[in-house]
């Protein structure tokens, strides 16, 4: 009898609950949840992606949705689970079941709101959200200064306003041979030439400098300094990566669009909107679409047996990553697994913004470049002609239709006995790049897309039946070998590395725990929910997405452009860490000025020539780059700006500068990828022999190292030793490292030997003997020498003239062209 009075007990204690005013959450709700609940679903374990002991994890629900909704328990996910008795759905799962009572408690807490006091995280994380950079940008007004003649135009206000406030002042203006060198490397990659020198020295118009930048901004070569700063931001190649490398022969017209880009001045904002969306834009053209190739520079794995899947995650976590990093400045990339532990991104809110990326596919198309599409129009109509007629006698569309049929099974019915015979190494790769064509009916698929998959077909295939066998055959020899002969008589055209929109989007899930086989919550694309929205009716897709990443009420991608462009001419960014805005990254030195420049480049028109222009002619840039004594113990890494920096230069313009002092540099604008010479060996370490690297002769040894090949698995030697990236993810901020390596590196590279003998050949053929040391300076750092570099200079020339004077094989292993001026190379 005393047994039997328990569940009328309980019963009446839920009853006494329920008709009581609403339970309190700290009282009688969340013990249970920590006695019951928290173990398996806490900030570390959170199964099924449901955390039960933080308020806004929990009302954010699972991997399959809110499980809480205040208001209603009856239709909470929660109260099914936690009220079954059914093994396998129950909760928990083990032990004894909930009390009716702690049921009955729940239920009328959610019926009642839910409310859920705000804990330390999640009030630390509302707080995270007030994080600077998540602010509106806004245009503040310019301070007082102590010295308005020093300003010359508002940046200088704020840098004077803090160095006022510091009780420093800036440093006087550097002399003109340091100007002109130094702007002219900042701005086009390249070192002034002698005749540049001498003739902004003689030039004592008030706005000579002026007139200077505004020639080096106009020169093409300022487009390729630009360009390369943007490519490591795309993480630029010139092949897939992974074991197999393949080499992609056409990415270099993407690269050629940035360059021409930027020397055209594209705003800023259509740039961004071009390589995320140009395929969407009404009417694109050729170079818009091209355009889009900045997601096709993520890797790409072609081995035989890769997951389909997995390398189209992987690519598409490596799209995400980089999008949030070149646009948005945050790591986004740690919430891929779990929700970012220091910034209020969700692992929804990275999901979402991947999903606006998985609505796409990659595509090649024909690009022509000028001169190429003329011949091939007039050639077309006969090609095609004499292609039908061949399809016709060999009967090909009949069995390759038969093929596709299999095939779509495979796809659809995995598994299946498809009666074919085929290269298993070649399967993933086949289903990788002609999914979305086998699923267009043939009558609407383009004529490229079509043959894309004959060639593939006639390639690749064999049959396993008897019947289709010398068919087949027939197709595989005389055919082919017909179609091939019939091909290369046609003339060529180049290609495009596109990105385009497809027809049926696939579902996007958030992975669980990062892992593309578990399948979570479907999201929609959206930008992160901390920032703003979207507007009402947006589309969302990627044209979508560019539109809002440029949009006024984004606070991250003009302040994120400016402190980049800030970094290009100072060495470092208003904020040091480019690549990371959150709240791991560090505060802006100058905040106001920081927000004024990013207002600035928004509100006139995205013009990256403009702002640069800007920041040339200040006073603040202007400034000599000597050290003071009082400054190295006040503001050693100099973040006040109280002088300009002192920076080495970086890998390419360490090349370049010395192929152009030496007068062998090639300065063709644009155009496919180089080869010069590198250490013998390095490409073998390629996987199987797959990388080739035949050395170009002749003017291509010697372009700028922008354009050198650039192979993942063995880039070149001499960029990688001066700190160029490995391109593999987007590098927003290169490092600078000191290693004997480099020394030795431009001890023995073979470019720089020959840029060593023709810079002795030109420094002997084109001065005096008494004029030649000068020159040699002039050439080599745009001054003369001071007396003491001549007098030891000099003093050097003398001793290798003696010792080569001894050694006459010596020298001519040197400079074999000019044996008696060894002493110069």
């Amino acid at each position: 009898m005393r047994g039997a009075l328990v569940p009328w007990a309980a019963m009446l204690a839920a009853m006494s609950l329920s008709a009581q005013s609403k339970p309190d959450f700290a009282k009688d709700v969340q013990p249970v949840l920590a006695r019951r609940c928290v173990m398996c679903h806490n900030e570390k374990l959170a199964q099924n992606g449901l955390r039960l002991d933080d308020g806004d994890s929990a009302l954010a629900g699972s991997y399959s949705g809110k499980v809480i909704l205040p208001g209603d328990g009856a239709g909470s996910k929660l109260m099914a689970r936690i009220s079954s008795t059914k093994k396998g759905f129950m909760m928990p799962p083990m032990g004894a079941p909930l009390a009716p009572a702690e049921v009955a408690t729940i239920k009328a807490w959610i019926d009642a709101g839910a409310e859920w006091p705000r804990t330390a995280k999640a009030a630390n994380t509302a707080q995270r959200s007030k994080h600077w950079s998540f602010q509106p940008v806004s245009r503040p007004g310019l301070p007082e200064v102590s010295n308005t003649s020093w300003a010359r135009n508002p940046i200088d206000r704020f840098i004077l306003a803090r160095l006022d406030k510091e009780k420093i002042a800036p440093s006087p203006e550097a002399g003109k041979t340091t100007l002109i060198r130094r702007v002219t490397l900042d701005l086009t990659g390249l070192p002034p030439t002698a005749e540049e020198v001498s003739a902004f020295l003689a030039d004592t118009r008030a706005d000579a400098y002026e007139r200077l930048v505004d020639r080096l901004l106009a020169s093409p070569h300022y487009g390729e300094q630009r360009a390369r700063r943007w490519l490591d931001q795309a993480r630029y190649a010139d092949s897939d990566g992974y074991e197999k490398d393949n080499v992609r022969p056409y990415a270099w017209r993407w690269r050629n669009y940035v360059i021409d880009s930027y020397n055209r001045d594209l705003p800023f904002d259509r740039f961004i909107t071009e390589q995320l969306a140009g395929d969407l834009l009404p009417g694109a053209r050729q170079e818009q679409l091209i355009a889009t190739g900045f997601h096709r520079n993520s890797l790409t794995n072609r081995e035989g047996g890769v997951d389909r899947k997995e390398n189209r995650y992987d690519q598409l976590v490596n799209r995400t990553n980089t999008t949030g990093t070149v646009f948005l400045g945050l790591t986004v990339g740690c919430s891929q697994c779990h929700d970012h532990k220091y910034d209020p991104i969700k692992q929804k809110d990275y999901y979402s913004l991947m999903a606006f990326l998985n609505r796409s596919e990659e595509a090649d198309i024909d690009a022509p470049l000028p001169g190429e599409a003329g011949p091939m129009m007039r050639a077309r109509p006969e090609y095609l002609e004499r292609k039908r007629h061949l399809m016709w006698v060999y009967e090909v569309e009949p069995l390759q239709a038969e093929w596709e049929t299999h095939m779509l099974g495979s796809l659809d019915h995995p598994g299946r006995d498809l009666e074919w015979d085929f290269e298993i190494s070649n399967v993933i790769t086949m289903f990788d790049r002609f999914e979305a064509i086998l699923r267009t009916p043939r009558e609407k698929r383009s004529e490229r897309d079509q043959d894309r998959l004959m060639y593939w077909f006639i390639s690749h295939t064999g049959p396993a039946r008897d019947r289709d066998a010398e068919h087949l055959a027939c197709i595989k020899t005389d055919f082919r070998r017909r179609l091939t002969e019939l091909d290369n008589a046609q003339p060529k055209v180049s290609q495009g590395m596109i990105m385009t929109e497809l027809a049926n989007p696939p579902e996007t899930f958030i992975a669980v725990k990062g892992d593309y086989r578990e399948k979570g919550l479907k999201v929609e694309p959206a930008p992160p929910a901390f920032l703003p929205p979207m507007p009402e009716g947006a589309e969302r897709n990627r044209l979508g997405l560019a539109r809002w990443l440029v949009s006024k009420e984004n606070p991250l991608t003009s302040r994120v452009a400016v402190n980049r462009l800030w970094q290009e001419m100072f060495g470092r960014g208003l904020v040091r860490t480019s690549e990371d805005f959150g709240t791991q990254g560090d505060r802006p030195s100058h905040p106001e000025l920081l927000d004024w420049l990013a207002s600035e480049f928004r509100d006139n028109g995205w013009s990256v020539k403009q702002m640069l222009r800007l920041v040339a002619t200040s006073a603040a840039y202007r400034q000599s780059s000597n050290t003071r004594k009082e400054l190295v113990e006040i503001d050693p890494e100099n973040v006040l700006l109280a002088r300009q920096s002192r920076l080495r230069l970086e890998a390419e313009n360490i090349r370049d500068s010395a192929l152009a002092a030496s007068g062998l540099l090639n300065d063709q604008i644009g155009g496919a990828s180089v080869r010069p010479p590198q250490p013998a060996g390095v490409a073998e370490l390629g996987y199987a022999g797959s990388v080739k690297w035949a050395n170009d002769e002749g003017p291509a040894r010697y372009r700028r190292g922008l354009y050198t090949h650039f192979q993942r698995t063995t880039p070149y030697p001499m960029l990688m030793n001066f700190d160029e990236p490995d391109s593999n993810v987007a590098c927003s901020r290169r490092r600078r490292s000191n290693s004997p390596l480099q020394a030795l590196n431009l001890l023995n590279d073979p470019v720089f030997i020959e840029a060593a003998q023709a810079f002795a050949l030109r420094v002997t053929r084109e001065a005096a003997p008494e004029r030649r040391l000068d020159y040699a300076f002039e050439l080599a750092l745009g001054r003369a020498p001071s007396a003491r570099e001549r007098e030891r200079m000099q003093k050097f020339l003398d001793q290798q003239a003696t010792a080569f004077g001894k050694n006459p094989e010596q020298a001519k292993a040197v400079l074999p062209m000019e044996p008696a001026a060894a002493a110069w190379a």
